[in-house]
């Protein structure tokens, strides 16, 4: 099984990135954040899962092993394939994954392309007990006030950023921010592009 792979990325597109690595482009389907964080000419390093069909040799890649264990879960439930598994990340970061469980809100997964109510419910009582971890994991270290967090979230978002990424990239600043610089918008702002850097918004075509 091929866990991870390192290398140059040699493309992407929304939802895969082909990734060389000892001379051998691999192409690898990963959720539409991933792709966006990942640059061509760039080192990518990505978790892997392959699946393996009687017609097909399938690289699912993820930005860190916590993905890549909801994938796992994700496909131990009735209904749920890779392709849906991947929508399921692609729409719910680990945390809201986690909390639409414990909360048996089965409709945060209806929202997902390919995910019927049945198949919504099957999630919701699959991975019951299950995702602990994953919320604990995903759960910033420190608190900031909503309205500066989402007021955070909406300046990215209109910068080109998505939700997810945006939301992601608030965590991460409050994370290094001070106790002051957590309940300013434009501090934190400050902070959050400096994580996210010039580079990223560029390979999104430099949306505004």
């Amino acid at each position: 099984m091929i866990a991870s792979v390192r290398g140059t990325v040699l493309a992407t597109s929304g939802s895969s990135v082909v990734v060389e690595v000892g001379g051998v482009g691999l192409r690898v389907a990963v959720t539409p954040d991933t792709a966006l964080s990942l640059r061509v000419g760039s080192e990518a390093s990505l978790q892997t899962a392959l699946i393996v069909r009687e017609d097909e040799l399938a690289l699912y890649g993820f930005a860190d092993d916590e993905e890549r264990e909801l994938f796992d879960l994700l496909r131990g439930v009735s209904g749920v394939g890779p392709k849906s598994a991947m929508g399921v990340l692609g729409g719910l970061r680990p945390a809201e994954i986690a909390a639409a469980v414990a909360n048996e809100d089965d409709a945060a997964f209806r929202k997902v392309s390919g995910i019927g109510p049945k198949t919504a419910k099957l999630i919701v009582v699959s991975l019951a007990g299950k995702l602990t971890a994953v919320r604990m994991q995903s759960a910033p270290a420190s608190r900031v006030p909503t309205r500066v967090g989402d007021s955070v979230i909406a300046a990215l978002a209109g910068l080109g950023w998505s939700e997810k990424i945006a939301a992601q990239a608030v965590d991460d600043a409050v994370a290094a921010a001070s106790d002051d610089e957590k309940s300013n918008v434009q501090a934190l702002l400050r902070i959050a592009l400096a994580n996210l850097g010039p580079s990223q918004l560029s390979s999104m075509g430099g949306r505004s």
